[in-house]
Order: C-alpha cells, then structure tokens, then sequence
C-alpha cells in the first residue's frame, strides 16, 4: 500500500523484499531480494538510502535479532532516518509478549544514531473478521476490555505522510488508532450486523486459551503471543483513542463497519 502510494505521486523508492512475486510491480522500483537477518546483503541493498521505511518482521522467535542485525546495517550503510511500524503500547513489561520485541527495536533504533519516527499501531482492524472460528464463536480471555483497533489502511496512509516529508517527523512517536474502542462481544456484533454470518463470543479463562492454543504444537513463544493478544485488551492496554490518524492524513479512520462495508481484496 505505501510503495504504491509514493509510486502515485512520483517519490522515488527501493523496494526491499523476502520474496520479489509479492512486491508491487512499480515502474522504476525493482525490488531487491534480501533478509533482515543477513547483515551483508542488508548492507549492500541499503547502500545510498537515506530514508528508510522499516517494517517489523514476521513474527518468529528471533525476530528480535532480525531488528537488530537490520538495524546495525542500516546505520553503518549510511541510513539517516527510519520510520518503524512499531506497536501501540509497546514497552518491557507490556501485556502483549511481542510489543516487548518492538519496544526493544526503537531502542535499538534510537541508540544506533539514526534519526527516527515510530508508528504504534493498534492492533490491525483487518484482522478482527480472522479471530471467528468455524463455529462463528471469537474465543478469548480478553473479558470485557476494549481495543482501539486501526485498519492497515490507514496505517499505510500515515506512513506516506511521514515518507513524503520525513523532516517533519524526526523524533516523533505516532499513536495509530481507529475511532472507536470496541469490546470483542461488540466487534462480533458488528460482524453479525454487516457479513450476515453470526459471530460470539466466548470469554475464555486464561488457562482454557493456553489450552485450546497448545494443543496445534505450537512453539511457548507463539502461545503465550496469541494468548496475550487477548490479554492485552483485557489488561486495558488495547484502550484509548488517538487523533494521530487523522492529524497526519487530514482523514477520519476507518471504522469496524466503514472496513467490512469496503469491497475485500
């Protein structure tokens, strides 16, 4: 979405991608294959860059040395400035385990020299219609907390605002947010309003989560993440309401409605 969006108003750009069949096709952008975790082959495709749009890694549970191996690449190419999709509420002791990870990467970002901007997304709107299973039943421990849920929609358009003017941004830290805090009783009303499939929930305990969690065989880590996504919110770490959205792309966010009432890709 943001390489597309700088590619519309002519910004030059150097995509940097894990896989070239998923880049946009842009004119003038070939993407250029690489990984976070491979210093050299960072370094190299860094060369030249000044502005530098970093997004967080797929979760994995070295992702934090993937950052940082990223991050000390980046800084030693020449690199002056990185905007980071970092996570709302992110610090050492949060409730969501991997807002630890993204908490640990500014870190990293601010004492590498660069300068930066962060943005603390939300958890993502697009994903809420994910958290239903077949049965139509959301199950969670996120008792009766809210979430400020944002669409990576207007993530994206945040982003291009910072890109096209970065200076602007130096040493600023963007709480992206949507417009309402919906409980996830709420959400799945809202899901049963405008898909036509009744959606539930069902408010787990804590030791029913890890349990019906643990039973795939998957790693501690990834658990006790899909675990804490829910916890999070009931912890009310999710909650609270931004106008960063909407300062930085003169646009209101999208709504839980206002993204199911969209045409999906």
């Amino acid at each position: 979405m943001v390489a597309r969006q700088l590619a519309d108003v002519g910004q030059a750009q150097r995509l940097l991608v894990r896989d070239a069949g998923r880049a946009p096709e842009l004119e003038g952008a070939d993407p250029l294959v690489f990984s976070y975790a491979d210093p050299d082959s960072a370094r190299q495709v860094l060369e030249g860059v000044k502005v530098l749009f970093m997004v967080s890694a797929a979760e994995a549970e070295d992702r934090l040395q993937q950052h940082y191996t990223f991050i000390d690449a980046a800084a030693a190419a020449g690199v002056q400035h990185v905007v980071y999709t970092s996570f709302y509420g992110a610090a050492p002791d949060a409730t969501f385990t991997l807002a630890r990870d993204h908490f640990a990467t500014e870190e990293r970002i601010k004492a590498s020299g660069m300068n930066y901007t962060f943005l603390r997304d939300n958890f993502y709107l697009d994903f809420l219609p994910l958290l239903t299973g077949e049965d139509g039943v959301i199950r969670g421990p996120a008792g009766n907390g809210v979430v400020s849920a944002v669409s990576r929609e207007d993530i994206a358009r945040c982003a291009v605002a910072v890109l096209r003017d970065p200076a602007l941004h130096v040493g600023t830290t963007y709480n992206l947010t949507g417009p309402e805090e919906l409980t996830i009783a709420a959400a799945a009303d809202i899901l049963t309003a405008k898909t036509g499939r009744t959606v539930t929930y069902h408010p787990e305990t804590v030791e029913e989560a890890y349990a019906s969690r643990a039973s795939n065989g998957a790693p501690p880590w990834q658990v006790d993440a899909w675990v804490s996504t829910y916890t999070a919110i009931a912890a009310g770490e999710m909650a609270g309401l931004s106008p960063d959205v909407h300062a930085l792309t003169g646009r209101d966010p999208l709504s839980l409605a206002g993204f199911l009432a969209q045409p999906q890709l």
